[in-house]
């Protein structure tokens, strides 16, 4: 990357830079390869940052079957870990997971649970797990929450049977001008389910899978109680990325950490983070890190900056450590800042080989957070940063009542925030979808066919706010 103008002597955001066209023979977004230069195995630059109200299982297999990576919050008991991972990985790589009920359970009931999906449908089963029904919020309309959900669903059931590849399914569900489907092994069983969309996306995104098939995860360790054995456990249920997280990435507990789960998991990548400056990203590839997280203060939920002073704009210290990792033949993740899909591409154009973000997929159907309605009928989730008192509170339940409180005085984070979803993009892979088309046409711009080929031809220029502000497009006459 280089600099439409001398390099500036001040540090930059991502609203600070823009990125300048150039000559490309790449005639098409979709002669672009995603596949990212950290080669963990994710075919599209996301990973999902490990927040509590936003990295689960159901996100986790959504955005690897898409082809990015979501890290599971440090805070979470082992078991449940395992639980998580393993439902993961028995993940069909095509077809969604269904949420299923009795036809014996009530509407009350359903209606709870048809928003954690974003096909919004609800398969009915008998004993045998054979679909004879299909629910969905509409069916609800004039009927009190006790009413059994089989008296309400529509029983016209389209299947699709397994083995189809997804260019058919997508064309059987054009032609029955349906957009949701149950798939059914041979002798009827439900095996998972389908959306035309989702089978259009199969055409397009590669999912991200491990050396047996399977979509991949990353789950935290922090730097206190034992670590390198949380790690070594988690290897064991095969996780495929440890990342040692911690506020401030830069200090001597965290460098024998990351040596301590090096030497504890030789065939596991370990991403260790976070980070600024050259010196730090140094120090950690020394200590063990194949991959460094690069970002103080820019998260959405974060008030490290406005609290402490703390930190450096993103878009610089991305620069800066990456340039740092690559002479040491290693790669960075930039994490926090993303507002905008061209942020990411920012970020990468930086040097990142993976962008990492939380908040802005707070507010989608496949965050962990529960889906809430205000008094106006909106849909929304409830979001928190990860050092803010909630989640401290969470995460020292363990502890003495005096332990909790003095760590309760000291907060870094927003403890609640409403994250509303958008109807035209309520779903993880919506915002996918904008991310990637995004990335994909900067590449074009610079006729970049790779990430890494973007990386060497980006000229980034620097803006002035009003410049920044152009560039915004405008819904209503003015």
């Amino acid at each position: 990357m280089r600099f439409l103008q001398q390099s500036p002597n001040y540090d930059l955001t991502y609203s600070d830079v823009f990125l300048v066209p150039g000559l490309s023979s790449v005639s098409s977004r979709m002669n672009v390869d995603l596949t990212t230069p950290d080669a963990i195995g994710t075919t599209i630059p996301v990973v999902v940052s490990n927040m509590t109200a936003i990295a689960g299982r159901r996100m986790a297999e959504t955005v690897a079957r898409r082809g990015g990576i979501v890290v599971l919050p440090q805070d979470i008991p082992l078991d449940v870990v395992e639980t998580v991972v393993s439902f993961v990985k028995s993940r069909h790589t095509v077809y969604e997971t269904p949420i299923t009920m009795a036809g014996r359970d009530t509407v009350g009931e359903a209606l709870s649970l048809v928003h954690k999906r974003s096909h919004g449908a609800i398969v009915v089963v008998d004993d045998d797990q054979l679909p004879i029904g299909i629910f969905t919020e509409h069916d609800a309309t004039g009927f009190d929450r006790f009413t059994q959900i089989s008296n309400v669903m529509s029983r016209e059931v389209f299947t699709l049977p397994a083995g189809l590849d997804a260019q058919t399914m997508f064309e059987r569900l054009s032609d029955a001008r349906l957009n949701f489907a149950p798939v059914v092994a041979s002798d009827g069983r439900l095996l998972g389910c389908v959306t035309r969309k989702g089978a259009l996306r199969s055409t397009i995104y590669s999912p991200a899978v491990d050396k047996h098939g399977r979509l991949m995860i990353a789950v935290a360790v922090g730097i206190n109680a034992d670590p390198a054995t949380r790690a070594k456990a988690l290897a064991a249920m095969d996780v495929d990325v440890v990342v040692v997280d911690t506020a401030h990435g830069h200090q001597d507990r965290m460098l024998d950490v990351v040596g301590e789960v090096r030497r504890s998991i030789t065939d596991v990548p370990v991403v260790a983070g976070n980070v600024v400056t050259a010196s730090g990203t140094r120090d950690l590839i020394n200590a063990g890190a194949d991959i460094v997280k690069v970002g103080v203060g820019p998260g959405a939920m974060c008030t490290t900056r406005m609290m402490t002073g703390v930190g450096r704009p993103q878009f610089s210290a991305v620069l800066e450590c990456a340039d740092a990792a690559r002479t040491l033949g290693k790669t960075v993740w930039a994490d926090g800042g993303v507002r905008y899909p061209r942020d990411v591409a920012l970020g990468l154009a930086a040097g990142a080989g993976n962008v990492m973000f939380g908040s802005l997929l707070a507010g989608t159907y496949e965050s962990a957070a529960d889906t809430l309605r205000d008094a106006q009928g909106r849909l929304y989730k409830e979001s928190f940063g990860m050092a803010s008192n909630r989640a401290v509170r969470n995460r020292t339940r363990s502890e003495t009542a005096v332990d909790r409180a003095r760590k309760e005085l000291f907060e870094e984070g927003i403890s609640t925030s409403r994250m509303y979803l958008d109807p035209q993009r309520p779903g993880v892979e919506d915002i996918i979808d904008q991310i990637v088309a995004g990335v994909r046409s900067s590449c074009t711009y610079t006729g970049a066919r790779s990430i890494t080929d973007f990386h060497e031809r980006a000229v980034v220029g620097v803006q002035s706010a009003s410049g920044y502000d152009e560039g915004r497009p405008i819904d209503t006459s003015w």
